[in-house]
């Protein structure tokens, strides 16, 4: 949905209009290398190839991708036998590796690597039979993944108030585990309140919330500081977008709103407004963000001041199906690799 210029008043306000364009922000390592991966499968295998739920959650990639030649479908049932099927970004369940088997798919594994260590370390926890407090939004995929690896392990933990609901068999024998994409303040107020009840509970081995989530967290609270409205680019699905508008108002920002399109930008937001904080969730590509700052362009904000606060530079090796063409050459793209802000 391209945006139309022009749209938006330029009305004046009492200080300099300006923008705050918070880096890192869009693409993480893992989204990057799961996109490419669905775009490699089709130059690789031709239309269609399946992708079992969204590739990743923003709206304006599956479209892209659909348009390419992908059919997103929920399970594995609906793929016809034989056929290619790629798992999205945040992971799945043996259950579902299995019945992808079963109906004998071509199966490509795009999880992230950063999901697939939490698996391990749900699997490890489960064989030396300890209960896994998993905290993450219920019904997500990357929750029914992480899950699915141990259930008779697991209990979800939705929220903070659930901390002081939970119960465990033994509390001496207890670890916590969580989705990669919440948010670290909420996620360490939740692990507090169990400890206050489990003090024995255990961490993971390593940070499960990811390097992206929290550098992309980091970066809007020093903007939000400043900021009387902020903008977040990414979709309603996408939890790490959703959780850098609660961020943004937890740190200071007067106002923030989440948008797939900067069509949705409205003139209301700006009433009185000097200085816009602008980001995007990790699975948003920075054309997107693009648009919006065109738009705010034409409102009189063409001040752009990027506020960086990490340096990125990881990146994810494609699933092992996909690291050489047709011809058996390695890929020029085997190490993923398209740029993030």
């Amino acid at each position: 949905m391209p945006a139309r210029s022009g749209r938006l008043q330029d009305i004046p306000v009492v200080g300099r209009k300006r923008v705050l364009l918070a880096a890192p922000r869009g693409y993480c390592a893992g989204v990057d290398r799961a996109v490419i991966a669905v775009e490699k499968a089709l130059e690789r295998y031709g239309a269609p190839v399946y992708v079992r739920k969204q590739i990743v959650h923003n709206v304006h990639v599956v479209t892209e991708l659909e348009a390419k030649g992908a059919i997103f479908v929920e399970e594995v049932d609906e793929v016809p036998a034989g056929a290619h099927v790629v798992f999205s970004a945040h992971g799945v369940s043996p259950t579902v590796v299995s019945a992808a088997a079963d109906r004998g798919l071509q199966a490509i594994d795009a999880t992230c690597p950063l999901v697939t260590k939490v698996h391990r370390e749900a699997v490890r926890f489960a064989r030396d039979d300890f209960e896994i407090l998993l905290i993450g939004h219920l019904g997500h995929e990357e929750v029914e993944g992480t899950a699915g690896e141990a259930p008779e392990h697991v209990t979800i933990v939705n929220s903070p108030a659930d901390a002081d609901t939970v119960e465990v068999r033994d509390p001496d024998k207890v670890v916590w585990l969580s989705q990669t994409t919440l948010s670290v303040d909420e996620t360490m107020e939740t692990v507090r309140r169990l400890r206050e009840r489990f003090p024995n509970l255990q961490d993971p081995p390593s940070d499960d919330i990811c390097y992206a989530t929290q550098n992309r967290q980091v970066a809007i609270k020093k903007v939000a500081r400043d900021a009387d409205l902020v903008i977040v680019v990414g979709s309603a699905n996408s939890s790490n977008s959703v959780r850098l508008v609660e961020v943004a108002l937890e740190h200071g920002a007067k106002a923030a709103y989440r948008v797939d399109y900067a069509e949705e930008v409205r003139q209301e937001w700006l009433d009185g407004v000097a200085t816009v904080g602008v980001t995007s969730g990790a699975s948003v590509p920075e054309v997107l963000v693009q648009e919006v700052l065109d738009v705010l362009a034409g409102a009189g904000y063409a001040d752009v001041a990027e506020v960086r606060t990490a340096e990125e530079d990881l990146i994810f090796s494609l699933p092992k199906e996909l690291r050489r063409d047709a011809s058996g050459a390695t890929d020029a793209r085997a190490r993923g690799g398209r740029g993030r802000a």
